[in-house]
């Protein structure tokens, strides 16, 4: 299998954010918790917001534009 750019993922308090996802992109998240799981050895697959949320971190981390206005401001 190949590996994954999601390692585990940590525990941590959450603040409650709502949004729209389309049904496309939700049924993406659900096959890629399934396969993070089997990776990581987790018995069940993570819910798709705890999936989302390392994507952003670190889409958000590698995305070299904003870190360069991130240090402008």
């Amino acid at each position: 299998m190949s590996a994954l750019r999601l390692g585990p993922i940590p525990e941590e308090k959450p603040v409650k954010l709502t949004i729209e996802l389309p049904g496309r992109l939700h049924r993406d998240l659900l096959a890629y918790a399934q396969v993070h799981a089997k990776a990581t050895g987790l018995a069940e697959p993570l819910a798709p917001e705890r999936i989302a949320v390392p994507m952003i971190e670190r889409f958000m981390a590698t995305d070299r534009g904003f870190a360069a206005a991130r240090r402008q401001s």
